[in-house]
């Protein structure tokens, strides 16, 4: 299991190794509004895994 940041988020590169992507892939799925929940924390995107666990469940193959 990830361990969070002590703030409890993700940098990208976290985020994207636990989705299983290449982070490039996940810059393209938030540049067109289509990945899980993101923070810009100053200049950089943080991520909580709460969040990227929800948007995973409302994009499962089962219906």
């Amino acid at each position: 299991m990830m361990r969070e940041e002590p703030t409890g988020m993700w940098t990208h590169e976290q985020a994207a190794r636990y989705l299983g992507v290449q982070p490039q892939t996940l810059y393209y799925m938030n540049y067109t509004g289509k990945g899980p929940k993101s923070y810009k924390v100053g200049k950089y995107r943080r991520y909580r895994r709460r969040d990227i666990d929800a948007w995973l469940e409302t994009h499962s193959s089962e219906r």
